[in-house]
């Protein structure tokens, strides 16, 4: 089937209902009653609520229900849905519905707050010393089993050293990025009279949000009917309004952004309370300032280079900003470490990876799960290399690319590798005229044509 379409333009089949205005989103849906949520957030990056008195917002003309931390079942993986504890600026506190979202905005403002402030700490590097604030009780540093950080470790880091002639060194900062998808976080939740709740969500993993959101609620996935909200779209090569259907799951953007749950559990604990839809929507500014961003990294690289260009050691060590709960980061690390080594065939590699918490809002998943940034940093180095041992960028990346049957640092056997050849390839497109030697070169098993 992919063969039919591969190389070949092709029409989007949803293209059309997007531009006509046809495309339906989460908070395109209508249902009369429906409450609107808004949420007290921290002013401050880390402290304790002191003292909350919500009785002048529960009073407000308009209100028909609030939450405060004690009104939740259970936490989202490790972080809270209502914090008492604060760990970054911005964390909701309380949520409240009401008839229209300037009603919330005005109870909120009669909430009387209290947090003693603490200390925070910004920086993972300063995260990582002794005697830094504690972003969390146990520590800054995400344990893996027992260890601070995911290792990976293949053949003798100090034995290739010894063999290199040359030590290169490089280390590099990947920043954070927002994924800003042109859908800010959206909501629906519906009470039914059966005692089943009814969500629709904009998530982008229907079956993983709906466990992790069951565990939030206490209850069970089969009471919880979990809508991926659909697109209408028309069948391949109709013109025809009347052929517009509702086909599958669409979201306004994600890159990764809705893996979490950001704003499912909140809705859904209000309209179980009152017995009446809730909807959250958030702003664009809650959404670029509190919503899941790709973490920043800070990437250490040591390779040992022989005088032809072989790299036969590489070292790294990773570094990333979680900002203030798990979420993702933990899986994100681990993937980083995993390839960190990038696409090339290296006998003695050893990585150290570090989820460090700050108190920050909380990173999370964007494309490539950790190995986007390991790629800028590899690939920075390789130009590093080429540069001090006087050889040709797409030479030293010739050299050192994966064959067929190579084995990679977490020791999985290569059995499709065509790196050699997609890179002859990418030169052709790019004008790129490389000496014969190279273009004759295989990713058949290592040292054959």
């Amino acid at each position: 089937m992919a063969f039919k379409v591969i190389g070949k333009s092709e029409k989007r089949y949803d293209g059309l209902a997007h531009v006509i205005g046809e495309t339906k989103y989460v908070d395109d849906i209508f249902i009369p009653g429906t409450l609107m949520v808004k949420v007290l957030r921290s002013p401050v990056d880390k402290g304790k609520v002191r003292h909350l008195d919500i009785s002048n917002a529960e009073s407000f003309p308009g209100v028909a229900g609030i939450i405060t931390p004690e009104d939740v079942p259970n936490k989202y993986q490790d972080q809270p849905v209502l914090a008492s504890s604060i760990r970054y600026k911005g964390e909701p506190i309380v949520a409240v519905a009401a008839v229209d979202e300037d009603t919330a905005l005005e109870a909120i403002s009669k909430i009387k707050l209290d947090i003693e402030e603490e200390e925070a700490v910004f920086d993972p590097l300063e995260a990582m010393k002794a005697g830094a604030p504690k972003v969390r009780p146990e520590g800054n540093l995400y344990m893996y089993g027992k260890y601070p950080c995911r290792r990976v470790v293949f053949g003798n880091i100090e034995a290739g050293f010894k063999e290199a002639d040359y030590i290169i060194e490089g280390e590099y900062f990947h920043p954070t990025l927002e994924h800003a998808p042109i859908e800010p976080w959206a909501s629906l939740a519906v009470p039914g009279a059966d005692g089943r709740l009814t969500v629709y969500s904009m998530c982008q993993s229907l079956h993983l949000t709906l466990g992790w959101l069951a565990d939030v609620l206490h209850m069970e996935p089969d009471d919880i009917r979990f809508i991926k909200w659909a697109w209408r779209t028309r069948q391949r090569g109709s013109t025809s309004l009347s052929d517009l259907k509702y086909i599958g799951g669409i979201i306004g953007g994600s890159f990764g952004a809705k893996w979490d749950i950001q704003a499912d559990h909140i809705p859904a604990i209000l309209a179980l309370k009152i017995g009446r839809p809730v909807k959250w929507r958030w702003t664009r500014e809650e959404d670029l300032q509190y919503s899941i961003y790709r973490g920043a990294w800070h990437v250490k690289i040591k390779d040992g280079v022989k005088k032809d260009g072989h790299i036969v050691a590489r070292q790294i060590r990773s570094i990333r900003d979680a900002g203030a709960y798990t979420t993702f980061n933990a899986y994100v690390v681990e993937k980083h470490c995993w390839v960190a080594s990038g696409p090339y065939f290296i006998p003695n590699v050893h990585v150290e990876g570090y989820c460090v918490y700050t108190n920050k809002p909380p990173a999370g998943a964007m494309r490539g799960f950790g190995i986007t940034p390991r790629t800028f940093a590899i690939e920075v180095q390789m130009n590093r290399i080429a540069s001090q041992i006087g050889i040709d960028p797409w030479e030293l990346r010739f050299i050192n690319a994966y064959r067929q049957g190579d084995q990679t640092p977490t020791r999985r056997d290569l059995d499709s590798v065509y790196l050699i050849e997609t890179m002859q390839a990418l030169a052709k497109k790019a004008g790129v005229k490389l000496p014969d030697r190279l273009m004759s070169m295989t990713s058949a098993e290592r040292g054959n044509k």
